[in-house]
């Protein structure tokens, strides 16, 4: 990358990140939590947050823990949060859990593991009950005072903590953080194949962190709500850690009904999401506007806020104080990933005067590989993840015609490899270059563009490349459609003996507007099928959509709200 950087400071460890940021940040808040569903937010400083990390290490490493892999799971909290920081800063090695698992699911990968530890919300009780774990701790979202602390709550753990520390206990204190050793296992949650335990360690978070501030400032006044599964690394790691890192601070939602409440509530400057989050807020946006029949008046706005930018003026705030004013009046960025947004939603939301930042990565890069620098010219680059970061590489290998290939990653934030599958890992880690998986191309100024996953792509008779994900998102345009899946079927005959076919969840509210007497099942499918028809005359005749299912039902996805492609065929 060559656009000027911001300076960071060095971390070793996240242990030197929680300790640092205590020493610089003090009395500021880290966290904003609610001690009622419903309440206020409450601050929690940095101060605080190190103090809690070290009693709550202190009385793991008393239980005899050290050296272990415990495990995590449960709602978005800051003790979820918190157990994440003891564990591995000190004591052993943590395995956050997919809240959205069945109770079949955790036993087998905390097995898989060989969890000795786990911390659990209290609504996952009947959960871990019956697992074959020696030390089970609890947490609860709200603390109900009427309800008497029991050995292994973690209110009775920092009570402990803190009298051991009181005593002069300095095993956690004094333990060594060894910043190149596993201490992060993270279990993928793949569209396709069998979960697999990505071995990280701090240098991989560390490096990830700093690279990420080097390129996107956080201002000390900054705080973000925390939506995205907290287990997974891209909410762990850009949402939560690197906005601690550079002193904002993080509130935790009360449920995805709660988001426009909680951001006023929390005055949240910064939203991080994946697209359909923010996909949705945008459709929803415009028909408020719609509504309100302001849709002229929005769109000379938005006119008049890109003639003003052009020219150096910012009058965002005042142009579209209404829309801001429904989000809290503070917000000024959002940041999506975890999969490809569209460039119509993303343009839209930067003419509303909202700065949009786009990262790709994966679970096995501890996540970003890639993201759009602040400064730089995003409205152009809308289609694209962005450059890659300041201490990565990227090449493009067997490359097609157009230039599309395999995207292959190297950086210290790659991760060690898959927990105890050396011939998984060796598939995938070459001479330290990363294979993603995924497909793309740079364009000359070192833009990357993800076109789709290799494992999806459809290969006709005749050797033609297909990329669901570029049909799904036209298809996807269609107003009638909330979401689709794209796929080869085999077994029809055609030309090239593969028929692309799509899998349609119709958008049905804008139904019911198209026909308000009502429209049954044979109506739906003729409508859309109607408009792929007409969609199919701009493409070429082998990348045709041919058979159309109209779904009732929704897709089976990853908590990341990516469609499990598997799973729906």
């Amino acid at each position: 990358m060559t656009e000027e950087l911001y300076q960071v400071r060095e971390i070793k460890d996240l242990r030197d990140m929680i300790r640092t940021g205590a020493e610089l940040y003090k009395e500021a808040p880290a966290f904003l939590i609610k001690r009622q569903k419903g309440g206020k937010y409450h601050e929690v400083t940095y101060k605080k947050l190190e103090k809690d990390m070290n009693a709550l290490g202190t009385r793991l490493v008393d239980l005899g823990l050290v050296g272990e892999k415990i495990a995590i799971i449960g709602e978005n909290c800051y003790e979820w949060i918190l157990s994440y920081f003891a564990i591995v800063n000190g004591v052993g090695t943590v395995v956050p859990l997919d809240k959205e698992l069945s109770r079949q699911e955790i036993d087998n990968l905390a097995a898989a593991a060989g969890c000795k530890g786990i911390f659990y919300a209290s609504s996952y009780e009947s959960y871990v009950q019956d697992l074959d774990i020696p030390v089970k701790m609890k947490f609860e979202l709200y603390r109900n005072e009427d309800v008497p602390f029991d050995e292994k709550d973690m209110a009775s753990l920092l009570f402990e903590g803190r009298k051991l520390l009181s005593r002069g206990d300095r095993r956690y204190l004094d333990a060594q953080v060894d910043s190149e050793a596993a201490r992060i296992m993270l279990f993928t949650s793949g569209t396709t194949g069998v979960p697999k335990a990505v071995m990280l360690c701090h240098r991989n978070l560390c490096s990830n962190i700093k690279n990420i501030s080097k390129v996107v400032q956080i201002r000390p006044d900054d705080r973000t709500l925390s939506i995205l599964p907290i287990h997974h690394t891209f909410e762990s790691t850009v949402d939560i850690m690197t906005v601690l890192y550079q002193g904002g601070s993080v509130a935790f939602f009360e449920g995805l009904k709660h988001v426009t409440k909680n951001m006023v509530e929390a005055r949240a400057s910064i939203l991080v999401g994946v697209p359909l989050i923010f996909e949705s807020i945008y459709a929803k946006l415009w028909k408020q506007v719609e509504k309100t029949k302001r849709v002229k008046a929005l769109k000379a706005a938005i006119k008049l806020n890109r003639s003003l930018q052009r020219i150096g003026v910012d009058k965002r705030q005042k142009l579209f104080r209404d829309i801001y004013d429904n989000f809290g009046g503070r917000l000024r960025m959002i940041i999506t990933g975890a999969a490809g947004i569209d460039p119509k939603v993303l343009r839209g939301f930067h003419d509303l005067g909202l700065e949009v930042a786009q990262g790709y990565g994966l679970t096995e890069t501890a996540p970003i590989i890639a993201g759009t620098p602040d400064g730089e010219q995003k409205y152009k680059k809308t289609g694209s993840v962005g450059k890659v970061i300041p201490e990565g590489e990227i090449k493009i290998i067997d490359t097609n015609e157009e230039g599309i290939g395999e995207i292959l990653y190297r950086g210290p934030n790659v991760m060690l490899g898959y927990y105890g599958m050396p011939e998984e890992t060796a598939q995938v880690l070459e001479d330290g270059w990363f294979h993603t998986g995924d497909l793309g191309f740079m364009d000359p100024e070192g833009w990357l563009y993800i076109t789709g996953r290799k494992k999806n792509v459809i290969v006709t008779k005749t050797g033609k490349n297909i990329y669901p994900e570029e049909l799904e998102q036209l298809v996807s345009e269609i107003p009638y459609v909330e979401e689709c899946m794209v796929y080869g079927l085999e077994g029809v005959e055609t030309g090239d003996g593969t028929t692309v076919a799509v899998q349609v969840r119709p958008d049905y509210e804008a139904i019911k507007e198209a026909f308000p007497n009502g429209a049954d099942d044979e109506q739906v499918y003729d409508l859309i099928k109607g408009i792929i028809s007409e969609m199919n005359q701009k493409l070429p005749n082998y990348k045709r959509i041919r058979h159309v299912v109209i779904r009732d039902s929704e897709f089976v996805k990853t908590t990341t709200h990516k469609i499990k492609r598997q799973d729906n065929l």
